[in-house]
């Protein structure tokens, strides 16, 4: 029988309640396979773990983590910790130094599932964003002087190397050529960022050199939000900065029916390090505790997972399990205008696993 080791770090807030219902549905895939097996270890890690010792994660945190295949993550940030000590004491934490550089989130309309744009369908809204997760906005370069005085400075520094923006191009080229129409978009702000995001395009245009048979095309960031919302089926696959991405992925969410449903991939396409597979969704502290969570992303997000690692059976029948589930509108939680409790939605999936015809 194979086997996979798995960390499983909930984090904060409802990213307990998903990863929960997460972990249900992973060991039901693998009892319905039966080929595999997953090692599940938990960590405590988050803002509680922070307001007891002070940071968000052991110091050998990293060491700790290494000789895992995957980790499921659930989410970081609580109201009374600050934003950038969570994030960059934990998420960020294991991504850059795990050099987990292309961040994957597919965006599809799920059955059952209405888009609020009109007369949008399934057929016309089905992307895969490719984030660049290692650089660029994100990088983390800059500092501050001068503090609490009038002429405080604190500056932010993008960071584009010619490594990094290669292989986020060659990752995106190769991930659309996979895809039926073998289309990608780059987006970018060349025009008004006139150094990283030159090099950017330059980058771009070399490496679809390489890749022949792909179409591409190039969008401003700012008129990509236009295309996505009024001419959602020109797109396909799609690549942006961090910063672009980021927030371009949750435009795309909110477009599909709800953030509650979106997946992502933090992977290390070499494999020289443990990839990370987390909903999108953030801790939402508002809801935490009620019951209410829609658990659809984290499945969405164990069905990258069990890809990565393979089972790329376990993978599908995941994913149908989803939209059988989401097809039935009595499984719908509250952000998709539905009463259906976390553990009702499970349960509806765990059933929709067993089933004799899935």
């Amino acid at each position: 029988m194979r086997r996979h080791k798995i960390a499983s770090i909930p984090g904060d807030g409802i990213g307990t309640e998903v990863i929960a219902a997460g972990l249900q549905a992973l060991d039901a895939c693998a009892r319905r396979d039966g080929g595999f097996a997953l090692d599940v270890t938990a960590f405590d890690w988050g803002s509680d773990y922070y307001k007891r010792h002070g940071t968000m994660m052991p110091a050998d945190g990293l060491a700790t983590l290494r000789p895992f295949d995957a980790i499921y993550f659930g989410a970081v940030g609580a109201p009374d910790v600050p934003d950038h000590v969570t994030l960059w004491g934990l998420r960020l934490a294991i991504c850059q130094p795990f050099d987990q550089y292309a961040n994957v989130r597919p965006t599809r309309i799920l059955p059952g599932i209405s888009s609020p744009l009109a007369g949008v369908t399934a057929k016309d809204l089905d992307w895969v964003i490719v984030r660049e997760n290692s650089e660029g906005e994100y990088a983390g370069q800059g500092g501050r002087s001068h503090k609490g005085l009038p002429e405080e400075v604190a500056t932010e520094v993008s960071i584009f190397t010619r490594a990094g923006v290669a292989r986020i191009m060659r990752f995106a080229f190769a991930l659309a050529r996979t895809r039926p129409r073998k289309l990608l978009t780059v987006v970018t702000k060349s025009n008004a960022q006139r150094h990283g995001m030159v090099l950017w395009d330059e980058i771009a245009a070399e490496v679809a050199a390489e890749f022949p048979d792909v179409r591409w095309d190039k969008m401003l960031v700012d008129a990509m939000t236009i295309r996505m919302t009024l001419k959602p089926a020109s797109l396909d696959t799609i690549v942006a900065t961090n910063l672009h991405a980021d927030i371009l992925s949750d435009l795309a969410a909110a477009l599909a029916g709800s953030i509650g449903v979106a997946p992502t991939a933090n992977l290390n396409p070499e494999r020289r390090f443990p990839s990370m597979f987390e909903p999108i969704h953030g801790s939402a502290f508002d809801i935490t505790g009620k019951g209410i969570a829609n658990p659809v992303a984290t499945f969405w997000s164990g069905a990258m997972l069990l890809e990565h690692l393979g089972e790329a059976a376990a993978a599908k029948r995941l994913m149908r399990a989803i939209e059988r589930v989401t097809a039935d509108k009595a499984n719908h939680t509250p952000d998709l205008g539905g009463t259906a409790t976390t553990k009702a939605v499970t349960d509806a999936l765990l059933r929709a696993i067993a089933a004799e015809n899935l």
